[in-house]
């Protein structure tokens, strides 16, 4: 499949990662080309660096953007996501206090970009593992929540492909959990001594 990440940060490097294990062609997009170039060059499998200009051809569209550049981005992008899988993997905190969600009440950030991009197929996921775990360690739980089981279930091909483990939660609502399960998560890593490097996981 072709992956479009937006983005070229920690996270874009993680998943992008990720795909390129998986064998999946990645474009990397950032308003600065010549960083999404650099990251491209980084993961060497099939990866191309661009500008923010067109979804073009991708099968899955990866907004790996903090919380308002990722409303940003699927507002510019909407009319091009028509039955895209649109990932969503931010997570809007308050990050002077970590202790409050900055989205409307009763509404995840993920269902505030299914409303800009309503024919998008919007999926929470890779919102609960950080980006250094993501990049440097083996199968890992990636909790997905959308409303279409089909993208749910190719995001979750993608996941393994890559050495992941995808859980799927169920329908979008499940988002809000999700994004409040990683604000604590994110709010204790003082106390864990976790240095930014943990990931939520169901162990049995």
């Amino acid at each position: 499949m072709e992956v479009l990440i937006a983005g070229s940060g920690n996270m874009a490097r993680g998943i992008g990662g990720r795909m390129c294990a998986g064998k999946h062609r990645v474009r990397i997009a950032d308003r600065e080309p010549s960083k999404a170039v650099t990251l491209a060059r980084e993961l060497e499998h099939e990866s191309t660096g661009e500008a923010f200009e067109s979804v073009g051809d991708a099968d899955i569209v990866v907004l790996a953007t903090p919380y308002r550049g990722s409303l940003e981005v699927a507002r510019r992008w909407a009319d091009q996501l028509a039955g895209k899988v649109l990932i969503d993997i931010c997570n809007p905190v308050d990050t002077a206090t970590y202790d409050r969600l900055v989205t409307p009440p009763d509404k995840s950030a993920a269902e505030e970009i299914a409303e800009i991009a309503p024919d998008a197929l919007v999926v929470k996921a890779f919102n609960t593992t950080f980006a250094t775990r993501l990049s440097a360690y083996g199968a890992l739980d990636v909790f997905i929540a959308g409303d279409e089981e089909k993208a749910r279930g190719r995001v979750a091909r993608v996941c393994e492909d890559g050495g992941l483990r995808p859980i799927q939660v169920g329908a979008l609502k499940h988002a809000r959990a999700l994004e409040a399960f990683q604000l604590l998560h994110m709010k204790v890593q003082d106390q864990i001594r976790g240095n930014w490097s943990t990931a939520l996981a169901i162990e049995y």
